[in-house]
């Protein structure tokens, strides 16, 4: 099976650049609602996903959780790149097997896609999954 077939676009999927500003980055957030949300480079490469524990981490500094000596208007000068991405968040390929979406969509709610070259091309959320399965097994809507 194709898994473009469950693969939202990237003409149609909400992404940030890595050269946003931090308050840019969670605008677009807060816009669309999200909690997480793929992080690409203006080649149109992927470099990793940003949610608000990303932000939240780069707030607070050391073991003890002090707070980095940060004023909140300074985050419009932050750059997106400088806050760690969750490296959890993995791609597939384009032509990855349905069973290799299966297992990742266990553990993300959307699973960045690449092509052969590795450009970010779009992504598959669980939901999208959830659904074919829903078909596949014949639930119907209304039950």
């Amino acid at each position: 099976m194709n898994i473009a077939l469950f693969m939202l676009p990237k003409s149609m999927a909400a992404y940030l650049y890595d050269d946003y500003t931090v308050r840019q980055a969670l605008e677009k957030m807060a816009y669309h609602g999200y909690a997480a949300i793929p992080v690409i480079d203006r080649e149109g490469y992927y470099v990793g996903t940003v949610s608000e524990g990303s932000f939240l981490w780069y707030l607070v500094n050391g073991e003890g959780g002090e707070l980095h000596p940060i004023d909140i208007s300074s985050l419009e000068n932050v750059m997106l790149k400088d806050v760690p991405y969750d490296k959890r968040n993995t791609t597939v390929n384009i032509s990855a097997s349905i069973e290799e979406i299966y297992d990742k969509v266990l553990n993300q709610n959307f699973i960045p896609v690449v092509d052969d070259r590795q450009a970010f091309i779009g992504i598959i959320t669980r939901s999208a999954v959830i659904q074919h399965l829903r078909e596949k097994s014949g639930i119907d809507e209304q039950d």
